[in-house]
C-alpha cells in the first residue's frame, strides 16, 4: 500500500528534485514542474514516453501541454499528499529528457 511521505523521507527524496528545477506547493501536497521543448513534436514525445511509466506503475500525473511545453503536476490522491510514486515519477520524467 502507498503511504504519505514521512518527514525523513521527504529530507532525502525531495531536495534532489527540488535541485532539478521541482517545485513543492505551499501545503507540501504536490510536486510541479513545467518541461520546454524545442517544439510540439518533442513535447509530445515526452508526454508518450512518460505515460509508458505512469500506467505502468498505475502512478497518473495531472499534466497540460501547450505547443513546446508540459506542465506537471504530482500528488498521490489515495494518500492526500506526497507519496514515494511521486518521487519516482518525477525522477523518471527527468531522465526522459
Amino acid at each position: 500500500m502507498t503511504e504519505r511521505l514521512s518527514d525523513t523521507a521527504r529530507g532525502t527524496l525531495l531536495p534532489p528534485l527540488l535541485e532539478a528545477g521541482w517545485t513543492v506547493s505551499d501545503d507540501g501536497k504536490t510536486l510541479s514542474k513545467t518541461f520546454e521543448f524545442e517544439d510540439f513534436p518533442n513535447a509530445f514525445g515526452f508526454m508518450t514516453r512518460a505515460a509508458i511509466y505512469a500506467e505502468k506503475w498505475d502512478h497518473h500525473p495531472d499534466w497540460t501541454n501547450t505547443w513546446n511545453k508540459v506542465a506537471v503536476t504530482l500528488t498521490t490522491h489515495d494518500v492526500g499528499g506526497l507519496s514515494a510514486l511521486d518521487a519516482k515519477l518525477a525522477r523518471k520524467m527527468d531522465q526522459l529528457i
